[in-house]
Formats: structure tokens, C-alpha cells, sequence
């Protein structure tokens, strides 16, 4: 039986680059030891995003029927829309021994912690405050009414940034993915993960 994957989790406040940092990690396929669970939401696609890919774009009765039956690892609703982990996607793969990353929200991912407290949780933060709005802004898809709800939402998020294991900023795209991969490859070596697989050699040799 494969020993069970790691879960990899990324978030941070929105219009910190979460999908953009995510897009490249996964742009050759090849080298990558995990697979992207697809997050689920109600919100109406941005340009350029497509079903399947990006989210599950899904209608809040749908998404709600999902929630009703224990359908979702977690979720959260942010700035009117939902947002949410399909459950079954994410076990299977875990029980496969492939590690599933997960680009998700703040509020969801402390629903994830308490679940799944051996999870590496990673927290994408902005240069400053500053040139976070200016990415949202750059996005052309909202009104200044929601940028505004956007920021102060950021800046509540950034304080629970405590909850997570590591913070990496995202100042330049490449270099922020060197430093998530550091970080994977890092805890893939540490003793608690690797433990079991030694104890079972040694229980081998001592029969």
C-alpha cells in the first residue's frame, strides 16, 4: 500500500498572486511530484479561466448541495461568492501516495488545518500593502467598492498569517516559486514524515 501523500497548502489575501504563482509551479507537468486539486466556486469566470482548469465554476445552489452532504473538504463565502475543496478528489490522491496542492483561502484553510494538522500550510504574502491594491486594480474585473471591501479583507487576512507554518513573498514570480518548492522538498525530509517507512524496515529485519 502507498504511504499516503502530503498535503500542500497555499493561500494568502486576494490579489497577492496565489494562481498566477500556482500556474507556474505547474507549468511542466513532468516535474512535479504533486497534483493541483481544482478548487470549486461561485463566482463567474475572469477572462482567460476556464471550467476544470482554474475552478469548478459552479451555481450557489449547486455549490450548496455540495456542503449538504459532507461533499467538501472546506469552504468558505468571501466578498458574496463561495469558495470551496471538493472532499473525494483530494482523498483519493492522498491515498494514492501523490502529494495534492491546494490554492485556497484564508478562511478555508484554517477549516483544512483542523482536519489535516500534518498539512504544510504556506502563506503568499505582498511586497506591501500598496502593491497589493495595485494588482487587484490591474485586474480590470471590479469596481472600487469592492476593491475597497478587497483590502480590508487583506489586511485581516495578513494578520492570521501566525497560523501558518511558513510565509514567502511574492516580489518576483519565479522567485517566490523557488521558495515554495524549497520549502516541499524540505518536508518531504523530515523525520516525523519519513519515520514510519524505517520503522516498518526495521520491523522487518527483527522478524
Amino acid at each position: 500500500m502507498a504511504t499516503r501523500g502530503m498535503l500542500i497548502v497555499l493561500s494568502g489575501p486576494s490579489g497577492v498572486g496565489k494562481g498566477t504563482v500556482r500556474k507556474a509551479m505547474f507549468r511542466d507537468n513532468k516535474k512535479r511530484d504533486f497534483v493541483y486539486s481544482v478548487s470549486m466556486t461561485t463566482r463567474k469566470p475572469r477572462p482567460g479561466e476556464v471550467d476544470g482548469v482554474d475552478y469548478y465554476f459552479r451555481s450557489e445552489q449547486e455549490f450548496k448541495h455540495e456542503i449538504a452532504t459532507d461533499g467538501m473538504l472546506e469552504y468558505a463565502q468571501y466578498v458574496d461568492h463561495y469558495y470551496g475543496t471538493p472532499l473525494k478528489y483530494v482523498n483519493q490522491t492522498l491515498d494514492s501516495g501523490k502529494d495534492v496542492f491546494l490554492e485556497i483561502e484564508v478562511n478555508g484553510a484554517m477549516q483544512v488545518r483542523e482536519k489535516c494538522p500534518d498539512g504544510v500550510f504556506i502563506f503568499l504574502t505582498p511586497p506591501d500593502l500598496s502593491s497589493l491594491k495595485e494588482r487587484i486594480k490591474g485586474r480590470g474585473s471590479e469596481d472600487s467598492q469592492t476593491i475597497n471591501k478587497r483590502m480590508v479583507k487583506a489586511v485581516e487576512e495578513i494578520k492570521m498569517m501566525q497560523q501558518y507554518d511558513y510565509a514567502v513573498v511574492n516580489d518576483r514570480v519565479f522567485l517566490a516559486v523557488k521558495r515554495i518548492e524549497n520549502i516541499i522538498e524540505s518536508e518531504h525530509l523530515r523525520v516525523k514524515r519519513v519515520m514510519t517507512q524505517y520503522e516498518k524496515m526495521i520491523g522487518a529485519v527483527e522478524k
